[in-house]
């Protein structure tokens, strides 16, 4: 299993981000996927999940109305699109199986 995200950086308060995610070494399309976040010194946080279940999604309260999460099981990617970005989104952002695999992740950084 392989998970490669792409897409973090620096925004402004109010700004807007997409992550990606590209995934392998699995059938992408049988398995619900999602993101989560780490903050230093804090415990992992699923943001989003999206089922294999045509859309059947998840969202943590903190994130519901601001973050869409959708797939592209022909590419076997995920997105994850953020708006109205806050400082306390700021986070390592992964791409994850709930099974438990995830990927590098990717620094999202809210300041102005």
């Amino acid at each position: 299993v392989q998970l490669v995200e792409s897409g973090g950086g620096l925004v402004q308060p109010g700004g807007s981000l997409r992550l990606s995610c590209v995934a392998s070494g699995f059938t992408f399309s049988s398995y619900a996927m999602g993101w989560s976040r780490q903050v230093p010194g804090k415990g992992l946080e699923w943001v989003s999940r999206i089922y294999d279940d045509p859309g059947r999604t998840y969202y943590a309260d903190a994130v519901k109305g601001r973050f869409t999460i959708s797939r592209d099981n022909a590419n076997n990617m995920i997105y994850l699109q953020m708006n109205r970005l806050k400082p306390e989104d700021t986070a390592v952002y992964y791409c994850a199986t709930l099974g438990g695999y995830k990927g590098q992740g990717t620094q999202v950084t809210v300041s102005s």
